[in-house]
């Protein structure tokens, strides 16, 4: 494990140290949506992100950040830590163990290096230079996508189809129609099963780049594929990603999801 890989897996730990307690007890939270819709922030993202937020300053004061809650600081710098404290507030607000805390060191505009962490199941999906592992305690597993070779066999995910609006909503339903199994409500945990050989296909959209940076390298570290939905490297214009786990996938879902 690099340097870097070992110091997003700190950062992952200090972000559950201090997210965890929080989980299923009392909290502060608030609706930052627009009128209309829910967008939930808590105080748990807000203090997991400032706890990362101060140990990048110690140690690499010369890094840049992208966080959800805290804005840019040197975006365009050559090393850049892209921070989402909890993806999947909703299931956190409810009490499910389906959110995440996703850690991505982007360098030179790329993500390489993207850690997922799940504390209350004490999981850590990392993805990088050094390959993809899941560390669970003092135990670390690798991981490797699993073979798929037709859609109509994958088991396939998105967090919500409410998220798919207009011709994205009709993408959507095309792949689930061609695929075997569909499952939702994952949010980012759906792109750790993918690099662990538990799902073959994640589709979403209107995604910001936190929402998606830390799963690119994890996901292709594991053997998968990462790309938005015209087979290019995903970009913060756009939102909308695709993950396979067999790189056959990619070629039969893409022209279900070309008209979007």
């Amino acid at each position: 494990m690099t340097e870097l890989e070992s110091f997003a897996v700190e950062l992952s730990r200090e972000a559950a140290r201090v997210a965890l307690p929080f989980f299923r007890g009392a909290f502060a939270q608030e609706d930052k949506g627009v009128p209309g819709t829910f967008d939930p922030v808590t105080e748990a993202d807000r203090a997991a992100e400032a706890a990362i937020r101060r140990l990048i300053a110690t140690r690499y004061p010369d890094h840049g950040v992208i966080g959800e809650e805290y804005g840019e600081d040197r975006p365009d710098g050559e090393h850049v830590w892209v921070l989402d404290p909890i993806d999947g507030t909703r299931a956190f607000i409810a009490g499910l163990p389906l959110w995440t805390t996703l850690i991505a060191l982007r360098q030179d505009g790329a993500p390489v290096i993207g850690a997922v962490g799940q504390p209350y199941l004490g999981e850590i999906f990392l993805g990088g230079p050094s390959g993809a592992r899941l560390l669970k305690g003092d135990v670390e597993v690798p991981l490797k996508t699993r073979s798929c070779p037709n859609l109509d066999q994958a088991l396939i995910a998105t967090t919500d189809p409410e998220i798919f609006t207009g011709a994205d909503r009709a993408a959507w339903d095309r792949l689930r129609a061609s695929a075997r199994l569909a499952r939702l409500g994952c949010d980012g945990y759906a792109y750790a099963m993918v690099a662990a050989g538990s799902i073959d296909l994640v589709a979403e959209s209107e995604l910001q780049v936190w929402d998606w940076s830390a799963h690119k390298p994890l996901v292709e570290a594991a053997g998968g594929r990462f790309t938005d939905w015209s087979g290019q490297p995903p970009h913060e214009a756009d939102g909308r990603v695709l993950a396979v786990g067999d790189a056959r996938l990619t070629n039969q879902a893409l022209p279900l999801l070309a008209a979007a």
